[in-house]
């Protein structure tokens, strides 16, 4: 059930609400007290204990809690008033800090389709073999939005782990934004391809095959995930490539495709975010619009290949070193997205941040308490996809981006050590 028709039963005192709870949620979530659902502002908490837990949203105390009669289980609705944001809770049970999350989307209304807008046409699944990659077969979907006329070039984004994207009321319901925006004229008629990182499996022996193999048994990756990684990891025009003279021609093959990078935009999500970042560095002249959440501007694919030595920790430097690109990026982290094992992601965001302002770019930095977790960049796509396309003319083809005055007033990032004593 969602969370408004668990609130609705708890209104009513249904004795169906027990057995709606237990089937909503995983019975590991309700003793860890993880347990959430949310539709809007509207949200419904539930979890066991013995004792009366006080639930505290965003650091502050929420509404109380409520017993089920009968069992362990309790439960409330809350009312978060800020959409569009990450939010988290947590509870404290005879003095203790118990469960909770960090990451807890708000959607606001533009996530979910409105009454009156049409919706698009998501293809079938589509696979395509490549000549670049050495036969790697990639799955891919091709989004068609209701408003969009064969006689008209329509622009054109690509989103990275894309079938992660294409469920309209799951994590990331990018669809329904999509569909939102163009009816509000937000943004412009746009084609959408979403496509899923390759598999070699069915390509035995090839270079590409052996590399990334070489590299699986190294790291103790699956092929498919070191597949992943060589694709969205590796700092060279290789994959951009591999849009620009594969992907793209199979889709304008199809439909009438606008050409000028200023209407072309790129997306995705940790190591799909630095590939979004690297397609439109290699190629600003194929994409100037980057969505980048939690991005992994690490060393993973550091020095694998002696032909590409840069790796993803290097792009600060790069940006601050190298010419400057016409390119507009938004930049999405968390303050708890950390993994030693392969580097420090905020402080890897923050970096990125700090070079592309240094220098003057067109960016935005949407900093957050989140994990390495998609619900921080979900919560605020329409607010990430209307900064984007933000004074969008179809009659140009170019536009000379430049950073918005509001953050030109704004001082470089700083770091503050919150999780040790000061000395």
């Amino acid at each position: 059930m969602n969370a408004k028709q668990l609130i609705e039963l708890a209104k009513s005192a249904s004795p169906s609400l027990r057995e709606s709870i237990a089937s909503t949620f995983e019975a590991k979530d309700l003793k860890e007290g993880t347990a959430w659902a949310g539709l809007g502002p509207d949200f419904f908490f539930a979890l066991q204990a013995t004792s009366k837990p006080e639930l505290l949203i965003d650091d502050v105390p929420g509404p109380q809690m409520q017993p089920l009669a009968g069992s362990d289980l309790w439960y409330v609705a809350a009312h978060i008033e800020k959409v569009g944001k990450l939010h988290s809770f947590y509870y404290f049970i005879d003095g203790k800090k118990f469960g909770g999350r960090l990451d807890v989307p708000a959607f606001g209304p533009l996530s979910y389709l409105q009454p009156g807008v049409p919706s698009g046409t998501l293809s079938e699944k589509l696979v395509h073999t490549s000549k670049i990659y050495d036969g790697m077969k990639s799955e891919y979907w091709i989004y068609v939005p209701a408003q969009y006329r064969p006689e008209t070039p329509a622009a054109l984004m690509i989103f990275q782990d894309g079938g992660w994207y294409t469920d309209r009321s799951g994590n990331n319901p990018a669809l329904n934004v999509i569909d939102n925006l163009i009816a509000e004229k937000k943004i412009p008629v746009m084609i959408c391809v979403f496509i899923f990182p390759g598999d070699i499996t069915d390509s035995p022996d090839t270079p590409t095959y052996n590399f990334v193999k070489a590299y699986s048994q190294k790291w103790n990756r699956t092929l498919k995930d070191s597949m992943r990684s060589t694709l969205y990891d590796t700092v060279s025009d290789r994959y951009a490539r591999f849009l620009r003279y594969e992907i793209i021609p199979e889709v304008s093959a199809k439909y009438n495709l606008r050409k000028d990078a200023y209407s072309r935009a790129i997306t995705g999500l940790s190591s799909g975010g630095i590939c979004a970042f690297n397609a439109a560095w290699q190629m600003p002249d194929q994409f100037s619009r980057v969505v980048s959440w939690i991005g992994s501007f690490e060393g993973i694919q550091w020095k694998e290949d002696p032909a590409t030595p840069d790796g993803g920790q290097d792009f600060p430097d790069k940006i601050l070193r190298e010419p400057k690109r016409n390119i507009r990026v938004w930049l999405q982290d968390g303050s708890e997205d950390l993994d030693l094992h392969y580097g420090n992601w905020p402080l890897a965001n923050l970096r990125m941040a700090n070079a592309l302002k240094d220098q003057g770019y067109d960016f935005h930095f949407s900093f957050g308490k989140g994990t390495h977790n998609s619900a921080h960049g979900a919560a605020e796509f329409p607010a990430e996809m209307m900064w984007l396309w933000r004074d969008y003319d179809p009659a140009k083809t170019s536009q000379t981006y430049e950073m918005e005055p509001s953050e030109k007033s704004k001082p470089v990032f700083r770091v503050t050590v919150t999780n040790r004593e000061a000395e």
